[in-house]
C-alpha cells in the first residue's frame, strides 16, 4: 500500500511524540520489542515516515531490535490523522551508579556516565 491509499506509519521518539499530540483522542499501548519489529516488517518502506533525527534511535531499531535496515523518509509531522498509527521509541536515561573507567586502544580513558534504556509504544489517533 502506498501513502496515497492510507496514512503512513509514523516512527516517533520522545520529543516528536509530544509534537503530534496537538489535537484529538489517542490510544497508547506498550509494545514488546518483537511486536515493534513485526509492526515495522509488515509495512513497506514507502509506507513509513521517520519523524525524528536522532541517529541513536535508528541504531536501536536496526541493531538491537533486529528490524531489516531500510532508509525511511524523514518528515516533521505536527498532527496525526484519525486512524493513523505510530511506533514510539521512548528513551529513558539514568545516571550510572557505577562509573568505571576503561582504557581505549589508543591509551585515552573513557568513563561510563549514564545508562540508556528504550521501550516501545503503539500510538493511534482514534478521534
Amino acid at each position: 500500500m502506498n501513502n496515497s491509499e492510507r496514512n503512513p506509519l509514523l516512527l516517533l521518539d520522545n520529543s516528536s511524540m509530544m509534537s503530534v499530540l496537538n489535537e484529538g483522542t489517542f490510544e497508547c499501548l506498550n509494545l514488546t520489542f518483537e511486536e515493534a519489529t513485526h509492526f515495522l516488517e509488515v509495512h513497506e518502506e514507502d509506507d513509513i515516515l521517520r519523524c525524528f533525527s536522532d541517529s541513536a534511535i535508528e541504531t536501536i531499531i536496526f541493531d538491537y531490535l533486529g528490524a531489516t535496515k531500510r532508509n525511511f523518509e524523514y518528515k516533521r509531522i505536527r498532527n496525526m490523522r484519525v486512524g493513523q498509527d505510530a511506533i514510539v521509541f521512548k528513551l529513558y536515561i539514568t545516571p550510572s551508579e557505577t562509573q568505571p573507567v576503561i582504557q581505549a586502544d589508543d591509551g585515552v580513558e573513557a568513563k561510563k556516565v549514564q545508562n540508556v534504556y528504550v521501550y516501545c509504544q503503539h500510538l493511534r489517533r482514534v478521534k
